[in-house]
């Protein structure tokens, strides 16, 4: 049996509007990619493009809804911009998942 692996403490601070969009711009990419990115759903706007309005509430500076601090360390993991950490690939077979009907 294989010894269990290390945990990582993240520091995940739940993110303002405007620490969210600057992070997205720094990314490169539109609004609804980022949504797209962390499987938030998208619309067809009123002149045809796609959109998230769950995307532009987490941004609005008006609107209380927030990021949840893990979604956004994940963000910054999936766009190479969290401060500490980085993903990388590896080269063996994902560890197995413990077994939950034990």
């Amino acid at each position: 049996m294989s010894s269990p692996l290390p945990l990582i403490s993240l520091s995940m601070p739940v993110p303002t509007g405007e620490q969210l969009k600057a992070a997205r711009l720094a990314a490169g990419l539109n609004q609804a990619q980022a949504a797209e990115l962390l499987g938030y759903a998208l619309q067809t706007g009123s002149r045809g493009g796609v959109q998230s309005r769950t995307w532009q509430a987490l941004e609005s500076p008006t609107d209380e809804r927030n990021m949840q601090g893990p979604v956004f360390a994940m963000f910054l993991l999936l766009t190479g911009q969290h401060p500490t950490l980085r993903l990388v690939a590896h080269d063996g077979p994902a560890p197995a998942l413990p077994d939950s009907a034990a």
